[in-house]
């Protein structure tokens, strides 16, 4: 299985195809749009990301010793920057998540290219995350 460094640097590789942001922007609209549906049952207020100038809802369940994520936005640049995130941390173990270092993020320049609040929503998404790994490691 590829390892959390392996799938960032797939991305940073994917994003950098694109030359300007707008053909960036579509990508990641692309991706949102290959998310799996999350249930709506998990649309709760105890999954949903505060923070976010959309909403944002993101549901972790472990399965053997591995963290799953689901998630979902009303928003569709934003089910993108989320559906990232899952696909680097979805599928590794709690400790791997609790201790990743998301470079990804600085290096295919999103930060720069949000508004200020989509960047305070992508802060909160990181912490929602980091919250999951750290308490699915308390559970073990």
């Amino acid at each position: 299985m590829a390892t959390i460094n392996d799938i960032q640097d797939e991305i940073i590789e994917d994003f950098s195809i694109y030359e300007d942001w707008t053909d960036k922007y579509e990508y990641l609209i692309d991706f949102g749009k290959s998310l799996s549906i999350l249930d709506e049952k998990y649309k709760t207020e105890e999954t949903r990301i505060n923070g976010c100038q959309s909403k944002v809802w993101l549901y972790a369940e472990k399965q053997a010793d591995k963290v799953v994520f689901f998630a979902d936005s009303d928003a569709i640049i934003t089910k993108g920057i989320v559906g990232l995130l899952v696909k680097v941390l979805s599928g590794h173990t709690p400790e791997e998540i609790a201790e990743s270092d998301l470079y990804f993020i600085d290096k295919i320049g999103l930060k720069e290219h949000l508004s200020p609040t989509r960047a305070n929503g992508l802060v909160s998404m990181i912490k929602k995350i980091k919250t999951y790994g750290v308490a699915f490691q308390a559970i073990n």
